[in-house]
């Protein structure tokens, strides 16, 4: 049996899906990949306004798909989840 046939995991891999479902968080976990960033850095290299980065940012982390590490002030963001790198690889090959 198949970890999808199970109604409990596909739902939880379905909410992670919502998740990434937006451009926005797409290229923000994309960046994510790399390195940690805070926002206005995010901001910056994806050419959004803060206030844009931080509404994704808040959907990421509370679908715990990213964390938060307070540094001087600031706060970083990263992967919680090291494995949504693989992810982001298979769908850079879905290219349509």
């Amino acid at each position: 049996m198949t970890d999808f046939l199970n109604q409990d995991l596909a739902g939880r891999r379905a909410e992670t899906l919502k998740a990434l479902g937006h451009p926005h968080r797409l290229r923000i976990v994309d960046l994510l990949c790399h390195q940690e960033h805070c926002v206005g850095d995010i901001a910056e290299a994806l050419s959004l306004e803060s206030a844009i980065v931080s509404q994704q940012l808040k959907i990421l982390r509370l679908s715990g798909l990213v964390k938060v590490q307070k540094k001087n002030g600031f706060s970083f963001y990263s992967l919680a989840i090291p494995n949504l790198r693989k992810l982001l690889e298979c769908l850079k090959t879905c290219e349509h």
